[in-house]
């Protein structure tokens, strides 16, 4: 007898991003293509007191069970971290997960049924598509113009037959758009009539550069959005802390909602690690300011960007577009007319250089969905500039340039 695998992971897909990063590991190439936070900007001597010291002083309880909700004193300090005047969080909101991504999947596993329509923009980030997928939902396209997602499109009957909607509404990831305070305004006024659940994953909030975003969707749907927060972009992505903070009490289903997740995380993992949940707290109580520490990583990820900025100024051909974010850690570029961002990859890893080819952020690539690839983007491109240096940078576009121009030639 065969080994028979369960249906639903044939809606299971590999990362085109981690099979990407595979291929950066040959000497001499300049990777534009993972979204990694830059190891230079992780506090590693803070941490490796604080982590003497749970050792010494907290071993047996950091080496034991811990609570499947989280340590209080850290989702009190989530709550107190995300609380605004206009959206006062309290710690039994917070559930602290296993990183971000655990996140999207407790809440693929209690809001999404096989069938039922999820709303996600075009592009958007892979690991949620990736995580919501298993759970069989018909994604359905978000409708965008260039402000952002359309608040419309979630009074339309189809969206009121939705599990949930999944948006990135910070420096998002491809693309790295921003939305407005009023694109925001309106698409909490158009959750608060529809009464659609909204994911808002929010991990690179605190990368800005310029001006800080407006307030989060949840501060202004609080009844009706569910967020998703993450030390992995402004602390250490290895210590694998995200949180999900619920709506509040008095919301309809939100103490269902609060009670399946848990029973989903207990299904799950039992719990965060408990070493990392205590090293965390440790570090906050040995006076380390992290809101000092991300205006640093800020002023560091500011200067690539302006260098990224500069550089595909200098170098790329005529026929290529992008826009410099205002946060985040990425350039969402489209190509010439006759380049093919995906065709042409292997050839720029042979070139020295990489990146992410834009269609592996579209439902159909990233899920193995049945759609017409002809129809999927073949320009558009994903740079990533935080873990290169400036002088790397330079070397990186201009290498991507000459792949852009050498591939556009042989494909005429």
């Amino acid at each position: 007898m065969s080994l028979t695998l369960a249906a639903r992971t044939r809606q299971m897909n590999s990362s085109a991003i981690r099979e990407i990063l595979k291929l950066t590991e040959r000497p001499g190439v300049l990777s534009l293509a993972g979204g990694l936070p830059s190891p230079d900007s992780f506090p590693l001597e803070a941490l490796a007191q604080a982590s003497e010291q749970v050792w010494r002083t907290q071993g047996a309880q950091a080496m034991q069970y811990a609570n499947s909700e989280g340590l209080m004193p850290l989702r009190a300090w989530f709550a107190e971290r995300l609380s605004r005047p206009e959206w006062p969080v309290r710690p039994e909101q917070v559930l602290v997960t296993t990183g971000s991504q655990q996140g999207l999947d407790l809440l693929g596993k209690v809001l999404l049924d096989p069938g039922r329509p999820v709303w996600v923009e075009q592009p958007t980030y892979l690991g949620a598509l990736q995580a919501f997928a298993v759970y069989e939902p018909v994604f359905k396209p978000w409708a965008h113009d260039a402000q952002g997602p359309d608040p419309a499109a979630l009074l339309d009957a189809e969206a009121a037959s939705a599990s949930a909607a999944y948006l990135v509404p910070s420096y998002q990831n491809p693309s790295g758009l921003c939305l407005s305070a009023g694109r925001r305004r309106a698409i909490a006024e158009a959750l608060n009539s529809s009464g659609v659940t909204l994911v808002e994953d929010n991990p690179y909030g605190e990368l800005w550069y310029d001006e800080a975003p407006p307030l989060p969707i949840a501060a202004q749907a609080p009844h009706h959005t569910v967020y998703l927060g993450s030390l992995s972009k402004v602390l250490a992505p290895g210590l694998r802390i995200g949180c999900i903070v619920t709506p509040p009490d008095d919301a309809p289903g939100a103490l269902a909602l609060r009670a399946r997740l848990l029973q989903a995380k207990q299904a799950t993992d039992l719990h965060t690690p408990g070493f990392n949940q205590r090293l965390v707290l440790q570090l906050l109580a040995n006076g380390f300011d992290l809101d000092a520490h991300v205006a640093q990583v800020r002023l560091r990820y500011k200067a690539q960007r302006d260098a990224m900025a500069a550089a595909l100024t200098r170098h790329m051909p005529p026929g290529c577009a992008w826009q410099v974010p205002q946060g985040g850690m990425f350039f969402w570029m489209e190509g010439p007319q006759g380049f093919d961002a995906a065709a042409s990859l292997h050839a720029a890893v042979e070139g020295c250089v990489a990146y992410v080819p834009g269609s592996a952020f579209y439902v159909g690539t990233a899920t193995g969905a049945n759609v017409d690839e002809q129809a999927l983007p073949r320009r558009q491109m994903r740079l990533s500039f935080v873990t290169l240096s400036v002088a790397q940078i330079e070397e990186a576009v201009r290498r991507l340039a000459d792949h852009i121009r050498h591939a556009v030639a042989h494909a005429c």
